[in-house]
């Protein structure tokens, strides 16, 4: 069986939405939210509270190895982030060279470095000297900036740097996330390349993920977006029975919980709102729900309403 991937998401999958999709089931592993590596060794904290799984042996709650995600431009200070990193026994490193925020690429982070395969290299080989050849050793990219001519010349950069995998999204930055996805060019890159590649992009269904397999030439899928649309899917592709939208509830549930413990209440509300959004494009019952919720200002009352529906079983209880 093809090997079934949590993407990183920043800003959508942190922690606790991690731990419920993974709860759920069907990932051999994932990627945390990226650590942002400026002209600094960040403290130990940074690592723990971005990817609090390091503090459980590199896994969620259900046993699924997160890796976690340098994004960054200076190999000096990539390379000791990285030192620091492996003392804390992570399950994987990887390297961010796909994030098309505008912020991040305003940085110099994430996709604008698409452009400079000779810089990619020169990263990968410095983290790539400080880890383990035990601990994996990974990157993502997309397949360019504004167009797709530099993606074989990047993917051979980043494997001569000496990474054990590579993920490509089949967009270029100013792609955005806007379909279709190129998964016909995933297939140039896999075809250049010697080193395992997973596909990644526009996977929403089990058909997706075939379509994705048979163009891309690509056995490992990493899913993003689709897993937060229908949290089932990965084990839909596994072919295992599900049970619809009431096995989807209690990570609903789970999820409000942990985020009325986490978030300051007014931020709260905009958290579950967000994953009702995209679960309501698989999910009629989810549409439903985020009506219910959408004008609710006050984290009180969506624990009010989340009781009302049989989402919550009681009203949190708050330290």
């Amino acid at each position: 069986m093809s090997r079934i991937l949590l993407a990183p998401m920043e800003g959508l999958a942190d922690n606790l939405l991690r731990g419920v999709l993974t709860g759920i089931g069907g990932y051999d592993w994932g990627i945390c939210e990226f650590v942002r590596v400026s002209n600094s060794v960040l403290p130990v904290k940074t690592y723990e509270r971005i990817c609090p799984e390091l503090l459980t042996g590199g896994k969620t709650a259900a046993g699924t190895p997160m890796r976690v995600q340098l994004l960054g431009s200076d190999p000096h200070f990539m390379a000791e982030n990285a030192r620091r990193l492996v003392t804390l026994n992570p399950a994987g490193v990887d390297i961010n060279f796909g994030c098309p925020a505008p912020t991040v690429f305003r940085h110099r982070g994430g996709s604008a470095l698409l452009g400079e395969p000779e810089l990619l290299h020169e990263i990968v080989s410095a983290v790539r000297a400080v880890v383990p050849v035990d601990i994996p050793f990974t990157a993502k990219m997309r397949l360019g900036i504004e167009d797709t001519s530099r993606a074989v010349d990047c993917a051979l950069a980043l494997q001569a740097g000496g990474i054990d995998e590579l993920i490509v999204h089949g967009r270029t930055k100013v792609d955005g996330y806007r379909p279709p996805a190129r998964w016909e060019w995933i297939d140039k890159v896999r075809a250049a390349v010697s080193i395992p590649l997973i596909a990644n992009g526009e996977v929403w269904t089990a058909e997706d993920f075939r379509n994705c397999q048979q163009v891309s030439g690509c056995a490992d899928i990493m899913l993003g977006r689709g897993v937060i649309a229908d949290p089932l899917l990965p084990r839909k592709v596994r072919g295992e029975a599900t049970g619809g939208w009431a096995e989807v509830v209690p990570g609903v549930a789970a999820y409000w919980l942990g985020v009325r413990h986490k978030v300051v209440p007014e931020h709260a509300g905009g958290r579950v709102k967000q994953w009702l959004a995209l679960l309501r494009r698989t999910y009629p019952e989810a549409e439903v729900l985020y009506q219910t919720l959408r004008p609710i200002k006050t984290a009180e009352g969506i624990d009010a309403a989340l009781l009302a529906a049989g989402v919550l079983q009681e009203r949190p209880v708050l330290q």
